[in-house]
């Protein structure tokens, strides 16, 4: 399918949608089960290409996994902390997920291991985390150009020290580091100075190694961050169900917002271990009623003659959702600023430029900001035909525009792949189109 015509809806919505597992939870669980000490039994999983690429990468360094399509399960023969090959090619796609963690995992090893991606993960960096892993004890070379892959990690195992990264351009930095310092000879510990990008994120990776066993010490405050990882440490092997995906699930949590009536998503709540549950506050504050349980979250669109709210919002915590708001942002009686997200620029595009352009195409006046972006709505979104820069969350995020605006097309929608196979179906299914 080369392009995505959308139809708007007729009615207020009422649906109630289950999104597909965690992304960002599952490949950390993956890493966490690849260095226990047995076999683990992972539920839930999601199906897509960003975790099909670290179910190969996992392979190719020699660790075992079975994987269920069908019914969401993997079950991965840990290596109890030491890689079976020294010597493997990984190829990363463009998730930056599998690039830096599998960078830092080849790190605990003994052996060669290149390291690449696509063009546009030839253009995201990773020398922080180079010289993070360098400062341990790990030879890594460029192949191409400094600070960015493909790499060669030279790898003779990590040794313990401390760490200062100032600013880093992406918390997957951070998170590769803490999975893999528990393999560490000695004790690590990552200090994290200026802005801290995605705090949740981090937070979940060490929720997800607390799960596997092993402890973490970590401090937050205006400073930046402090963690301590005791090394060594052994991951144990668990059962564990992941979570469904709250980042995807903001698109059918704003799906009201535009289109009135109520959309719940189940198995995500107020225990949810994702940061980006908290969309739903700033869909609060633009006008909307959201229900909270600790396993269903429920939002009810404004009633019939009444418009959403522009909101001023700092949405360094949750970056996955800048496109879901910035669409969303169209349908309000006034402006809306979204700050301190120019991370957005080293995604799968840069995706404050792209923002720009596509919402520019339906009407809006769109300023670009040094770190985000500033969206005067038009007065009614008008028809156009979206490009999505083969980012997922672009051709997701203006489906919703679809709700309510006549021939929106939406190009190369299989990017979705990366994340959300089937999530125009799902989409559908959920507005009973």
């Amino acid at each position: 399918m080369s392009a995505y015509h959308c139809r708007p809806v007729g009615r207020p919505l009422d649906a109630v949608v289950t999104p597909p597992g965690s992304k960002s939870m599952t490949n950390r669980a993956l890493i966490a089960a690849a260095l226990a000490d047995g076999h683990s039994l992972l539920t839930g999983v999601l199906i897509a290409d960003d975790t099909r690429l670290m179910f190969d990468a996992l392979r190719a360094l020699g660790i075992p996994i079975t994987v269920d399509e069908t019914g969401c399960v993997a079950e991965v023969t840990g290596c109890r902390g030491r890689l079976p090959v020294d010597e493997a090619d990984l190829f990363c796609g463009n998730a930056g997920t599998v690039m830096r963690f599998c960078t830092a995992l080849t790190a605990t090893a003994q052996g060669r291991f290149r390291i690449d991606g696509i063009e546009r993960m030839r253009q995201r960096p990773i020398g922080g985390l180079v010289t993070a892993l360098r400062a341990l004890g790990t030879g890594i070379e460029y192949l191409e150009t400094d600070g960015y892959p493909p790499i060669v990690v030279h790898a003779e195992g990590l040794r313990g020290g401390r760490l200062t990264l100032a600013s880093p351009e992406s918390s997957q930095m951070i998170s590769a580091l803490l999975l893999a310092a528990p393999l560490a000879n000695g004790d690590v510990m990552i200090e994290v100075t200026g802005d801290v990008p995605s705090v949740p994120y981090l937070k979940l990776t060490t929720a997800v190694m607390d799960q596997f066993g092993v402890t973490v010490v970590e401090q937050y405050d205006a400073s930046g961050a402090k963690f301590i990882i005791e090394a060594p440490q052994r991951y144990r092997a668990q059962t564990l169900a992941i979570e469904p995906d709250a980042s995807s699930a903001t698109y059918f949590l704003a799906a009201p917002a535009i289109a009135g009536g109520r959309v719940t998503v189940e198995g995500l709540g107020t225990q949810s271990l994702q940061g980006d549950v908290g969309f739903v506050d700033v869909l609060e504050q633009m006008g909307c009623r959201i229900e909270r349980c600790p396993q269903r979250l429920t939002v009810i669109g404004p009633q019939p003659g009444q418009r959403l709210h522009g909101v001023n919002v700092d949405l360094s915590a949750m970056p996955d959702t800048v496109p879901t708001l910035a669409v969303v942002a169209l349908f309000a009686d006034s402006p809306t600023v979204i700050r301190n997200v120019a991370n957005l620029r080293v995604k799968e595009c840069d995706r404050l430029a792209a923002l720009r352009c596509e919402l520019s195409k339906l009407g809006a006046v769109v300023e670009e900001l040094p770190d985000g972006l500033r969206i005067v709505p038009p007065s009614q979104p008008c028809a156009a035909q979206i490009d999505t820069y083969n980012d997922h969350r672009l051709a997701m995020s203006f489906a919703l525009a679809g709700l309510r605006c006549e021939s929106l097309v939406i190009h190369d929608p299989q990017c979705c792949e990366k994340t959300f196979p089937d999530f125009f179906q799902r989409f559908e299914a959920m507005s009973a189109l």
